[in-house]
């Protein structure tokens, strides 16, 4: 049997939100490090900070804030924007697979 496969973003003039930012910004709220959580997804501090910066563009808000290292260390943190970003993605996400999970199985079972 066959199996499907899709991919969500918004949209603004190209690409700015998917799965992949999506991940990202989760990794940083669960590490509170950008560098932590972009080695996870195997990505180089510099890849995923330009990243955000270009979605930050985009969007026209902040995601994280980031306190730089020292003593007492760095870290980062998510803005209450791009936590509302994740939400709203990822419930605009999982309805849209349901939906799509129902299509599936009305036109291929």
């Amino acid at each position: 049997m066959y199996k499907y496969k899709f991919k969500l973003w918004l949209d603004k003039e190209g690409k700015v939100f998917g799965k992949g930012p999506y991940e990202l910004l989760q990794g940083i709220e669960e590490t509170g490090s950008l560098m932590q959580s972009a080695k996870k997804l195997g990505m180089s501090y510099s890849q995923a900070h330009g990243l955000l910066k270009r979605i930050e563009e985009k969007l026209g808000f902040t995601l994280i804030c980031s306190k730089t290292g020292g003593v007492q260390g760095g870290g980062s943190v998510l803005t209450d924007e791009a936590k509302n970003l994740m939400k709203n993605y990822n419930a605009f996400y999982e309805e849209a697979k349901e939906m799509i999970d129902m299509l599936y199985k009305k036109h291929f079972h």
